[in-house]
């Protein structure tokens, strides 16, 4: 079996060897030789992981030969599916003429056309564009931005919340247990609020001229899967807007059609100042970007070196990858399809989430989540399904939510399948609980 191809993307899942399997475990045990600890590969006593092998369209294929529905999407990236013939394509014809440019020094085609296209696509007014390498990295950008157009160093963040794990976007992340062992050289002057604060609270934060920036998911993601209250949004920028605070919508998770809007704060009929972007723009390389109105990167603008660059900024690749992912989201009206997905995520999932005493479903467009009582029912909801073979991630800020983030590309019979073992998975939750 380890010998498997996938030869098609739209298959329900298959287990031929109880995951992980004894391939997975081997190379599970080599990296724990060689890798450094703490990478989320492996757990904390070094335990034994699924190894993926390949991935194409919904499915995915790990080295026992086990197919599975991914509900992950791949932390998100794989919005229009894993390696879509387009993309593919794309890259090839890219890597025939250019593998790699020289990073802020010289441009390429494909790099102004793709800055061309999320300009137009952005709902910044006056929109620039700043490549970055990662969704932290755009976060990295649009800091330093807000920092240097204001000239004022707070910031408010909200809670829960999660902007990446570099030191500067690391200040706003709302868990301590990621903050705690690097606190002495996070930035000060971080005034923190939950995420749907009143008005009041948020009007009262920003009232003495200090913070420079306010730092948004528009809907949480990894720290819960929470959508915005009703106008909350619109509240929020209204506040900054009257204090000159700048708002950065980090949109890493949720841009490019994600929940049934190119963007959220789109949706929500918010301009921000800043536009955070990445993961999905991809379409399974790395690259993410900074949108910001013209005038606040004005003091990026100097003779002598860049005040924020890399080696792989705008990578060709990239950006012919990023190029034929817009393509296929317009082609394929994903967008609408995200719409079309959470209305039947929802309507599937609700009766067996509403079985489980105290679990609640929320979301919006394909970005749900079932939040559980406790963490351990979780981790055991995500183990029992990736037996089944299908993968969900178990997270958020208490460790007590499965996040579903189907690719907008998946067919009836992987997400029928796996809606079918979501379900019969949370009634065996509340069976165990009843047997408790």
């Amino acid at each position: 079996m380890r010998g498997a191809r996938l030869t098609r993307g739209d298959q329900p899942p298959e287990i031929v060897v109880p995951p992980p399997g004894p391939e997975s475990r081997r190379l599970s045990a080599e990296l724990a030789r060689v890798e450094a600890p703490g990478i989320s590969t492996l757990g904390p006593r070094d335990e034994p992981a699924i190894v993926w092998r390949e991935a194409l369209g919904a499915n995915v294929l790990d080295v026992d030969g086990n197919r599975y529905v991914d509900l992950t999407s791949g932390f998100g990236v794989a919005l229009v599916g894993h390696r879509p013939p387009e993309i593919l394509e794309a890259v090839a014809r890219q890597a025939g003429e250019l593998l790699h440019g020289l990073g802020d020094v010289a441009a390429h085609p494909a790099r102004v056309a793709l800055a061309r296209r999320l300009a137009a696509l952005a709902p910044v007014d006056r929109p620039r564009i700043h490549f970055a390498v990662s969704g932290a990295d755009a976060v990295e950008v649009a800091l330093k931005a807000a920092l240097a157009a204001t000239g004022r160093a707070g910031l408010l963040a909200f809670d829960p919340g999660y902007h990446g794990l570099t030191l500067g976007a690391l200040a706003a992340a709302s868990r301590a247990e990621f903050r705690a062992p690097f606190a002495a050289a996070l930035r000060p002057g971080v005034v923190r609020l939950p995420f749907g604060a009143e008005p009041a609270r948020i009007a009262a934060a920003l009232a003495d001229g200090a913070i420079g920036a306010a730092l948004v998911e528009p809907v949480v993601g990894r720290e819960g899967v929470l959508p915005p209250p009703p106008g909350w949004l619109a509240a929020l920028a209204a506040a900054c807007r009257a204090s000159g605070t700048l708002l950065i919508a980090d949109e890493v998770l949720t841009g490019f059609g994600r929940t049934g809007a190119h963007f959220v704060v789109e949706a929500e009929g918010v301009r921000p100042d800043l536009l955070c972007c990445g993961k999905a723009l991809g379409g399974g390389l790395p690259i993410a970007a900074a949108i910001g109105s013209a005038e606040l990167f004005e003091p990026f603008r100097r003779a002598g070196e860049a005040l924020h660059t890399g080696t792989f900024v705008a990578h060709p690749l990239a950006c012919a990858a990023a190029l034929a992912t817009l393509d296929l989201i317009a082609r394929e009206r994903l967008v609408e399809r995200a719409r079309a997905l959470g209305e039947r995520l929802a309507a599937e999932l609700a009766p067996a989430v509403a079985r489980v005493d105290g679990a609640s479903l929320r979301g919006r467009g394909a970005l749900w989540g079932i939040a559980l009582a406790a963490p351990a029912p979780a981790r055991r909801l995500a183990a029992r399904l990736a037996r089944r073979g299908v993968l969900v991630l178990a997270g958020g800020a208490a460790g007590d939510v499965v996040q579903l983030a189907p690719p907008l590309t998946i067919a009836d019979a992987p997400l029928t399948a796996a809606l079918d073992a979501v379900a019969a998975e949370l009634d065996r939750l509340e069976s165990d609980a009843d047997a408790c």
